[in-house]
């Protein structure tokens, strides 16, 4: 964020014109990741500062700069037939979990974990809450507080869905953007659903930080305008 960079002024910055999350660029191009990389290092080289220095190079075009479809990783019923509740989230969760698996075997990581909890275990956690309870914490959980818990939940159900995605390519064999999946997710998964409506409800809970997290750090302020379909705005029955 270049304006927080002028105000703070680091003794040494390199500001990049790619998309907001994706400061190397794109995914899977090392030679390209390596200039941007080299070219914040050569900063060192400065003796005074503080710098703030431009990157010139674009990115790579992604899939929808070069406009080659890509192919959502599972089949979602359309947003006006979608079924209701817990089990249909879970169904979702299920049927992603293959590609799941194929992302994190072929990067050998994932960021899915920071809760501690499994992935269905966090969608009952986090639609718990849509149900205006406050949910006792999972067992080995102890030493984050409600809050905490709250947001690494919801991180990690994102990055399961967004790192699942990724495993089925476009029609160019390259992965999806991150436009791509954002529209994916937010347009057309339970998961999302559920996001959207937890943001609704705890947006004023007595808790100010937990309002705070529901506000801020649950749903990107590009898809805030997103309402839960009608029928998920009801607190749905448990599985």
């Amino acid at each position: 964020m270049r304006l927080h960079t002028e105000k703070i002024r680091p003794p040494r910055a390199l500001w990049v014109p790619f998309e907001l999350g994706r400061p190397l660029g794109v995914p899977n191009d090392a030679p390209f990741q390596t200039r941007v990389l080299c070219a914040a290092l050569d900063l060192l080289q400065r003796t005074a500062g503080p710098v703030l220095e431009d990157y010139l190079e674009d990115a790579p075009s992604g899939a929808e700069e070069d406009g080659e479809g890509w192919v959502c990783p599972i089949s979602l019923p359309v947003p006006d037939s979608r079924p209701e509740g817990d089990a249909a989230l879970l169904d979702e969760i299920q049927a992603m979990r293959s590609w799941y698996d194929l992302a994190r075997r072929r990067r050998g990581r994932t960021a899915v974990g920071t809760s501690g909890m499994e992935i269905e275990e966090i969608a009952r956690y986090l639609a718990a809450w849509t149900k205006g309870e406050m949910p006792d914490k999972p067992p080995g959980n102890n030493e984050m507080d409600a809050s905490t818990l709250l947001r690494v939940a919801c991180d990690d159900i994102k990055a399961y869905y967004s790192e699942g995605a990724t495993a089925q390519p476009g029609r160019n064999g390259r992965n999806p953007s991150a436009k791509d999946i954002a529209v994916w997710f937010w347009s057309t998964t339970q998961a999302a659903n559920l996001l959207l409506k937890l943001r609704q409800v705890l947006s004023n809970n007595e808790d100010r930080t937990l309002a705070l997290v529901a506000q801020f750090l649950i749903v990107p302020y590009t898809e805030t305008d997103r309402q839960p379909p009608s029928s998920l705005r009801r607190s749905p029955n448990p599985p």
